[in-house]
């Protein structure tokens, strides 16, 4: 592979003592070269009306594919009982490192789509929004037909033209671009690896992608390529070992 293409590297971590595999993560090495992958972009548009002396500005969700051919990290998720010990920033780490050790693989930038705001039925209040005008079926529904590759629905039923943020119900405004509780973690981990927000959301529940470029990911820029010296530790320092190779 001399370029990013379609595909896809899935990551798992196994407990050597059980030899159980108690979770994963992935990457995508260019989104949305043969099926669209759509975001919302927050946007602003001014109202102003010199001889009335009105100046208003309005937020803006847009339709939108500014993500096309980037790379995305994605399907990370640790058993329940795993997550202690680091695991889970090392389990998210790691494919940063095989970033770096195999950079033509990958885009110039990465984007991490991050888990928005449901409830404790998995409802989403700016799906719910959605759904009420444009769409006829619940937010786990469209989630799944996305993620099993069925996106035409999308580009059929999602409304054309930019959205008015304040014609949105409280509940659906006030979830843009915010997380679930149970994925602040995560996106600290990413912030702390030089991950930003740009004004992208999830067209669905609206929570944030966030976004890089990868030779300034932490975890990239500091990586070393050492040889291996057997022999006992003694600096007391934790590191993250990448074998360097593209396949198990």
């Amino acid at each position: 592979v001399s370029e990013p293409g379609e595909e896809g590297y899935l990551f798992v971590m196994e407990d050597t003592a059980t030899g159980e595999i108690v979770g994963c993560s992935g990457i995508e090495a260019a989104v949305g070269l043969t099926d669209a992958f759509y975001h919302y972009r927050l946007g602003k548009v001014i109202h102003h009306s010199k001889e009335l002396d009105v100046y208003n500005a309005l937020e803006t969700l847009t339709l939108c594919n500014d993500y096309t051919g980037v790379s995305e990290l994605c399907t990370l998720f640790l058993r329940e009982p795993y997550r202690k010990n680091m695991n889970g920033r090392v389990l998210s780490r790691f494919r940063m490192l095989f970033m770096a050790e195999f950079r033509k693989r990958f885009s110039q930038f990465a984007i991490a789509e991050m888990r928005g705001v449901s409830d404790v039925d998995g409802q989403s209040p700016f799906w719910g929004w959605l759904q009420k005008h444009f769409f006829s079926m619940d937010f786990t529904q469209a989630d799944y037909l996305t993620g099993i590759g069925e996106k035409t629905f999308v580009a059929e039923l999602m409304p054309r033209y930019p959205i008015y943020v304040k014609l949105l119900d409280e509940a659906a405004q006030a979830v843009i671009g915010k997380v679930h509780e149970n994925t602040r973690p995560a996106l600290r981990m990413l912030e702390n690896e030089g991950f930003r927000f740009r004004g992208y959301v999830d067209i669905f529940d609206a929570g944030p992608t966030v976004e890089v470029e990868v030779e300034n990911i932490r975890s990239v820029r500091d990586s070393r390529r050492l040889p291996v010296k057997i022999g006992v530790v003694t600096d007391g320092h934790a590191y993250i070992v990448w074998n360097s190779c593209v396949a198990d």
